[in-house]
């Protein structure tokens, strides 16, 4: 059914939201509009168009639990780095303290994920529901640690994206940016790319993991935390003269 049919386009979103803890239920909504758009079950004249609404959503389940699968295999090293950082908020959960470090630009950073309140006020027209966010709830395990990791990855890049900015001020070029879509005028891009590149080296060159590991059993002595991962094999300084790096 889908032999043939598979492009780049199809698992891209699913392949880089993976990162940030992308569920399966998101994953396989991610490909299904993807083959949606291709004109599965729902365009005429589409790539995928002899294919019913029935077989778009099992193909992307099939394709959404394929591509997570398999994720594991290719980058290894990511995949456990997330692992550790889930298990990391874990243990500070399980103490009743939200996670919290500091960037490697020194802003600190507090996940206020908490246990949901409510309180019902009867009233003679209606009932009302309150919300209580209150910092005096207790922490949400689950929530605390399935949003370490993709935190603290957004904490890396937004340090990334103020170290270039702040370059870029240094060298007399314009500069904005949304996350990690950076701009410039025409007549510097190359300049910008090279000193993007230079600053991203810079950022994961620094001990980043073991700074992490150490602010936080410092707060919390009392905290049993796993190994850090075992560093890769890349060699950092090669995205410095690699063109799809940040293209």
């Amino acid at each position: 059914m889908l032999k043939g049919e598979i492009t780049r386009k199809i698992v891209k979103q699913t392949v880089m939201t993976s990162v940030y803890g992308v569920t399966f239920i998101g994953a396989r909504k991610q490909i299904q509009n993807r083959l949606e758009e291709l004109g599965a079950g729902k365009l005429t004249a589409g790539t995928l168009g002899h294919i019913d609404d029935t077989q778009v959503y099992r193909a992307s389940m099939y394709l959404a639990r394929l591509t997570l699968n398999s994720l594991g295999d290719i980058f290894v090293g990511a995949t456990t780095i997330m692992d550790w950082l889930a298990t990391v908020a874990k243990e500070v959960a399980a103490g009743g303290h939200p996670v919290a470090w500091t960037t490697p630009l020194g802003l600190p950073v507090v996940q206020p994920y908490r246990r949901s309140g409510a309180y019902q006020i009867k009233t003679v027209v209606q009932h009302i529901v309150i919300a209580d966010n209150s910092d005096r709830l207790p922490v949400s395990l689950r929530k605390q640690a399935s949003a370490f990791p993709p935190n603290f990855v957004h904490s890396l890049d937004s340090s990334h994206m103020l170290m270039t900015a702040t370059e870029c001020r240094k060298k007399g070029l314009s500069f904005a940016g949304v996350h990690d879509s950076y701009w410039t005028h025409a007549c510097d891009i190359d300049e910008m790319n090279d000193t993007l590149r230079e600053c991203f080296v810079r950022l994961h060159s620094m001990p980043l993991l073991e700074n992490l590991r150490d602010e936080l059993t410092s707060k919390y002595p009392n905290l049993q935390l796993p190994p850090i991962p075992q560093r890769g094999d890349l060699e950092l300084s090669s995205v410095k003269s690699s063109p799809y790096f940040f293209d």
